[in-house]
């Protein structure tokens, strides 16, 4: 039945039956009679384009099924058209043309018999030969028949360049039967057009296509890539130089090709250049360029800072010294000149920003502002990068606090936010928390609904890993307020005393301690049963990846339980790891938590990076404006149905329904990235920590993981390798162009 190898099967014979089809992915599962056996097997995988009837050959591996025994798990597959006068009825009959069932499908092969499908190709004029069959129902089957070739050699041709078959489902979708003639005419406008093809891809085709390395068009699909590229890094603008210097070796090209077409794309405005500010002969490539889309973005940030600064506040009459002595009289206690300053600041200027560390009393602000706006009968909106963000900005001010996406009411439809700078939100007043987190393109979108005579309260910490998208924003804002001219100037008051339990907390006072530069360990303990209960912040001592592992599922499944009933391992428990691969990685971390904390759950559904099931912690990876759901957003699935491959998951109180479509963009959360939890406070915080991550050991990076923990915070690894975060200072400078826009604006 199967030819072995070292690591899979082959299996050869006719598809006799599809069970399950998913339209999306095109994962079926499938009864096959294999070749010289009357026994059927079922196979489970990919298999787009194909019909019942169809002869194929198949690449995978065997496994064993709970419920329906053995599958054959196909890796690859080889498909034939029937040749056999019932391999072709039972192809044709098996809901290849919308209409066209068996009874058909026998009528048309009791015409034309084994020539059948040379016919549909050739000569499809000659199906109104058959009883029933008119002019209308003859051109749908021949469109079908065409469709079906069309993906089938689009298929067949893409697997020599190693497309997948959902990429190969979007080209399709996207070109339909054009799709073969624009990849080998125009195989760069795929990698701008379809999402997950990539440069390299559509550099592969093009170059087994024949394209010449410097040809215009792989020159300025490749300039793009790098810029795209440099703004995933985190740059929103790049020196010619710089670009150039990225560029030529991706491209396996000269220098002077690359800034013949990077001039070339500036003139087609598919960049944007500016000349370095204030200097009269710039060097050769001293200038910044940047893609439209940001170059955009950052102009609209720049707009409505100076159209803020430029109109009246809307505000009712508030004296700004009385407010304050209010809110104290409310809270019970007098604040700290700082304090004083950044209430004062955000009641009389229309833009303000207030940054400051853990503990430094910034919540106290932000609970004293809402109460003096709330008395004022103040129109106030609160809101957050993240959903979690925007719960503790809720919990902590007493207001009504959303996502920054949810505030701005996205809309599938148009492709945009339903808040603008033509339909700005209805409010006198916005606090934004996190807003380290703003990247470069939602500021924009935020900031430009804001209404003119509205106030703007920007509130951060900048010594936090800067914002996942393209820009520096909060940095940079910061920065403009001393260097734009007085009537445009801005307030920002840094708070630098610790007021949290006072000055107690080992969390607080370490994030202090790693933000100086000092790399004294936090307490330390080789065991986990010889850690304090009572210490909010514990140093593990681990010896290896292995024993880190080992000892952040002993935490987990021990200790935690035993010592904080009142903490849920799964739920209250986050573990922020430096980096994704390796040993102590989020991807291990995840499989080897799931089978501790998960092991009896029932069967899950498998998707690209491994089985979710019941229980199981899960995080959305990319924004979804059809289920109002965002990147980063945890959850936990509720069910799961196998045969269906659907789960159900709960985020925030909502259940959710994902199909197999919509798995790419789940993954494990019971580990996530230090990354991925800005925003964000969990009740216990768990960080391996290994020399192993030297590639990621930055202060920034320690510093966000050390205070995202609210209740308890573990260090579970190498001394070594947390002195070598603390002293690593340099996170890398992000090219931006903002600051100068501000200051032409600005005038």
């Amino acid at each position: 039945m199967a030819a072995s190898s070292a690591n899979s099967d082959t299996l050869t014979g006719v598809l006799e039956r599809i069970i399950f089809f998913n339209e999306e992915n095109h994962y079926t599962i499938a009864e096959f009679r294999a070749e010289n056996s009357d026994a059927r097997v079922s196979i489970v995988g990919p298999l787009p384009g194909v019909q019942c009837g169809e002869t194929l050959h198949l690449r995978g591996t065997w496994g064993k099924h709970a419920q329906h025994g053995d599958q054959f798990k196909i890796d690859s597959f080889r498909s034939e058209l029937p040749s056999s006068v019932y391999g072709i009825r039972k192809y044709l009959g098996s809901g290849l043309v919308e209409g066209i069932g068996k009874v058909y499908a026998n009528k048309i092969v009791d015409v034309f018999g084994t020539d059948t499908f040379r016919v549909l190709s050739e000569d499809s004029g000659k199906l109104r030969d058959v009883p029933g069959i008119g002019k209308k129902r003859a051109a749908a089957i021949k469109k079908a028949w065409d469709d079906q070739r069309a993906f089938r050699e689009l298929y067949i041709f893409l697997q020599t360049y190693g497309v997948t078959t959902g990429q190969c489902v979007k080209l399709v979708g996207k070109y339909g039967g054009e799709a073969k003639r624009i990849l080998t005419t125009e195989p760069y406008k795929v990698a701008r057009e379809i999402d997950g093809i990539g440069f390299k891809t559509a550099d592969r085709i093009a170059i087994n296509l024949g394209y010449a390395n410097d040809a215009p068009p792989r020159l300025d699909a490749g300039i793009l890539f790098a810029m795209e590229t440099l703004q995933e890094e985190g740059h929103t603008a790049v020196r010619e130089a710089d670009l150039v210097d990225h560029a030529a070796p991706l491209l396996e090209t000269d220098s002077k090709f690359i800034e013949a077409r990077l001039a070339a794309l500036v003139e087609n405005r598919a960049l944007v250049r500016h000349a370095p500010a204030g200097v009269d002969n710039p060097l050769p490539g001293s200038a910044l360029v940047q893609l439209p889309v940001l170059d955009r973005a950052e102009q609209k940030i720049a707009a409505t800072v100076i159209r803020l600064g430029k109109v009246g506040s809307g505000l009712p009459p508030i004296k700004a010294g009385a407010a304050v002595q209010w809110a104290e009289q409310k809270a019970g206690f007098e604040f700290a000149e700082q304090q004083r300053a950044a209430l004062k600041n955000a009641l009389v200027s229309k833009i303000s920003i207030l940054t400051g560390g853990p503990g430094t009393g910034k919540t106290t602000i932000l609970r004293a502002l809402v109460e003096i706006l709330k008395a004022k009968k103040v129109r106030v909106h609160l809101a957050a990068p993240t959903g979690r963000a925007a719960q503790r900005l809720a919990e902590t001010t007493g207001g009504f606090a959303s996502t920054i996406h949810r505030l701005l009411k996205y809309d599938p439809a148009k492709g945009g936010f339903v808040a603008n700078e033509h339909q700005p939100l209805a409010t006198d007043f916005l606090i934004v928390d996190e807003a380290s987190m703003l990247d470069t393109r939602l500021a924009a979108a935020l900031l430009q609904a804001v209404p003119s005579r509205a106030h703007l309260l920007l509130v951060g910490d900048t010594d936090q890993l800067p914002s996942v998208g393209a820009g520096n924003v909060l940095k940079d804002l910061i920065a403009s307020a001393s260097e734009t001219s007085a009537s445009n100037s801005f307030p920002v008051t840094r708070l630098n005393v610790i007021y949290r339990q006072k000055g107690q907390s080992q969390i607080v006072t370490t994030a202090h301690a790693i933000n100086a530069g000092d790399p004294s360990l936090p307490p330390a303990v080789n065991d986990v049963a010889a850690a304090q209960a009572w210490s909010d912040l514990t140093f593990i001592v681990a010896e290896s990846a292995e024993d880190t592992v080992r000892k952040v599922i002993q935490l987990c499944t021990e200790f935690i339980p035993m010592h904080y009933r009142w903490f849920n391992p799964i739920h209250d428990v986050q573990i922020l790891a430096p980096m994704h691969k390796g040993a102590a990685g989020v991807g291990n971390l995840n499989l080897q938590l799931q089978s501790a904390l998960n092991a009896a759950a029932p069967r899950g559904v498998r998707g690209p990076s491994g089985e979710y099931r019941p229980g199981d912690k899960v995080i959305q990876l990319r924004n979804n404006y059809d289920k109002n759901l965002f990147n980063g957003d945890i959850g936990a699935i509720t069910a799961a149905d196998p045969e269906a491959g659907t789960l159900n998951a709960d985020f925030d109180g909502t259940s959710h329904v994902f199909d197999r479509g919509d798995l790419g963009s789940l993954a494990l959360a019971y580990a996530i990235s230090i990354h991925k939890s800005q925003g964000s406070e969990y009740p216990v915080v768990i960080v391996p920590l290994l020399k192993a991550h030297f590639m990621m050991l930055q202060r920034n990076l320690l510093y966000t993981a050390i205070t995202r923990g609210k209740k308890k915070v573990f260090i579970v690894g190498e001394p070594a390798a947390y002195a070598m975060a603390v002293r690593n200072s340099e996170a890398k400078t992000r090219g931006t162009h903002l600051r100068e826009k501000i200051a032409r604006a600005a005038g």
